[in-house]
This record gives structure tokens, C-alpha cells and sequence, in this order.
């Protein structure tokens, strides 16, 4: 019989829908929100306003363009967190309600083992056990996957992640939200090696992003006081720098978890795999050290819902299905197994 899923991602600031059957993802429907912009920033009540506008339209259109009903669905699955708890209500509210319905098993994701198995949506596929460094503005962790179930937190950030230095230091230097994409577009034309700032050292294979930010922040004082058309007249240079330096520090301990544990499939998964540096880097280090890298493609790295059905795949096959008394939790844990 085939394994008709239906996945729901309302973690942040999109809501998706996607259906995977037999674990080939069939659609991935994404609704955006522009209503941040104007804020500089996601404001979660807003965010959740949004997605109870949008998830009707958006499981409807997957379900429509799969071609299947809902009377066929072996069963919903929805991010359980870590995520705004508003946003997560939303979804999980919807999928349970739906599941309740339809009368068919639950499935709860953690949204950082999702984007890890978006590694699985399409050809070449990793082989286990690979590493995959998961990079967005809530996370940074060094992964080691040994099954699509099995995961291990190798290191991961004391403080910031690092999507949130990128956006920190955008709106420092004056760009509008979201600048971790405008951060990666000037840096193509500018300089990496123009200004220098500090790294931070932290002990095995965890990271730190504080100190750089604030590194950032007073060089940037500094010499605005100097010349106040300083930021505009080198935007492409600084972008350039913090982007290197900021790569840097993920790829020194990328290889450094790579050689203690002797991998040599790498990965890199979540939204600022989507940075076209951390891609250009993840590539040359492969061929230097002959890594077998993936990257996922663009449409899987930013938050969507195919990969929230990819990894409910796994979790069908084996039975892990949640009540309806699962809760979303804004802060959930990776739970390895």
C-alpha cells in the first residue's frame, strides 16, 4: 500500500505544505511573509496572524497539485518545534485537527533533523554516517548522521548562531531585513580580505558569534567616525570580509570534525547553506581534501515543508508517531534517536 503523507512547516515567518509518497516528495508549496520588512525583523505575533491566513490555501494547493484526497492520507505530519511558539500553534493545531478527522497517525518533526534530511529529496544522497554542518538564524551544530533517525550534536554555538551575525551585522551597517542574503550579494563583488576581525576560539567543536558581532559593531564605529560615508563608500569590501572571516570560523571546525572522526561525506543544510561563499568554500575544501560534498538545492535549505515531510518518511516507516497531546516546543532539543 502507498505511503501518502501530507507535512506542514509553520515554524517562523513561512507557512508550506508538501506531499511525499512512497518518500518521493511530490510538491513543496511555500507562502512567504512581507509583512516583516517594514519591522526589520519577524514579529511572531504577526507571524502567526499570517499563517492562519495561509495554511488552508496552501494544504489545499499540495493536495490539489498531488492529485490525491484527503480520505487517502496515511497521515499528517507537522514541525514540533524549535521554532515561535505562536507560528508552531498554528500548524500543529491544523495537523492535529486534521489528523483527528481523517483518523490517521500524527507525525512530529524537529525542524534541525528536517533540514538535515532535505539531504534526501533528491540524487546523489549521502552516505551514512556523514557530517552535515546545519546553519541558519537560530542554529549552528555540527552533526554526525549515522541513519536518517540517529544523530549525534558534535558542537554547536555557546551563543549566537551564525545567521544571526549575518543579520545583525546587516542591520548595523544599514541594509533591510533580511540582510543575510544582501550580505552574500555585495560580498561577491568586494574584497575578503580587506578588514580583518577577530575569530573567536572555543573549546572542541563548539562555535561563538557574540564576539564578533559586537568586533563588527566598533570597528564599524570607529571608523564612521572618521568618515561618515565610510559604510557606503566600502559596503562591498565589508560585506566581503565578514562573510570570509564568518566562513572561516565554520569551515576550521567543519575540518576539524571531519578529521577526528575520519568522514569524508560532508554536508551543509538550513538557511544560510543557502550563502553562496559557505557553498563555494564547502566545494573547494572537497576537492582539496577529497570530501564527497552535498548541498541541498536553494528551494530545501530555506524553511519548507518537503523536508518536513522527508524526514516524516523516515518516521512512518518506523512507527514514531505522536498523540494528540504532542505540544510544540519553541525550544525542542535535538534528540538524536
Amino acid at each position: 500500500m502507498d505511503i501518502k503523507l501530507l507535512a506542514i512547516e509553520s515554524s517562523c515567518d513561512e507557512t508550506s505544505a508538501s506531499v511525499i509518497i512512497n518518500g518521493k516528495i511530490i510538491n513543496n508549496i511555500i507562502a512567504t511573509q512581507d509583512v516583516h520588512r517594514k519591522y526589520g525583523g519577524v514579529v511572531p505575533e504577526l507571524a502567526s496572524r499570517a499563517h492562519q491566513k495561509n495554511i488552508v490555501p496552501v494544504v489545499d494547493e499540495a493536495l490539489r497539485q498531488a492529485g490525491i484526497a484527503k480520505s487517502e492520507l496515511s497521515a499528517i505530519a507537522f514541525t514540533q518545534g524549535p521554532g515561535l511558539l505562536g507560528a508552531l500553534l498554528v500548524g500543529a493545531s491544523f495537523a492535529k485537527a486534521m489528523a483527528m478527522a481523517l483518523q490517521v497517525p500524527l507525525i512530529g518533526v524537529n525542524h534541525m533533523q528536517a533540514h538535515i534530511l532535505a539531504h534526501f529529496i533528491e540524487e546523489p544522497k549521502p552516505e551514512f554516517p556523514f557530517l552535515c554542518l546545519t546553519v541558519s538564524g537560530g542554529h549552528t551544530q555540527i552533526v554526525l548522521v549515522k541513519s536518517p533517525l540517529e544523530m549525534e550534536v558534535l558542537g554547536e554555538t555557546q551563543d549566537d548562531a551564525v545567521g544571526e551575525a549575518f543579520d545583525k551585522t546587516a542591520k548595523i551597517i544599514g541594509l533591510p531585513y533580511p540582510g543575510g542574503p544582501l550580505i552574500d550579494q555585495y560580498a561577491q563583488k568586494g574584497n575578503p580580505l580587506r578588514f580583518e576581525f577577530p575569530e573567536t576560539s572555543t573549546p572542541g567543536l563548539n562555535f561563538s558569534f557574540s564576539g564578533i558581532k559586537t568586533a563588527i559593531l566598533y570597528f564599524l564605529q570607529r571608523e564612521v567616525k572618521k568618515d561618515p560615508d565610510f559604510v557606503k563608500n566600502n559596503l562591498e569590501d565589508i560585506c566581503a570580509s565578514v562573510q570570509h572571516t564568518l566562513i572561516k570560523m565554520l569551515m576550521q571546525k567543519l575540518k576539524k570534525a571531519a578529521r577526528q572522526h575520519h568522514i569524508k561525506h560532508i554536508g551543509i543544510a538550513g538557511g544560510v547553506s543557502a550563502n553562496s561563499g559557505l557553498r563555494s568554500t564547502l566545494l573547494q575544501e572537497g576537492e582539496k581534501r577529497g570530501w564527497t560534498t552535498f548541498i541541498p538545492q536553494f528551494e530545501y535549505c530555506t524553511d519548507n515543508a518537503a523536508m518536513i515531510a522527508m524526514a516524516a518518511h523516515y518516521k512512518f516507516l518506523e512507527k514514531e508517531f505522536v498523540g494528540l497531546d504532542a505540544v510544540p516546543n519553541p525550544r525542542m532539543k535535538f534528540h538524536g534517536t
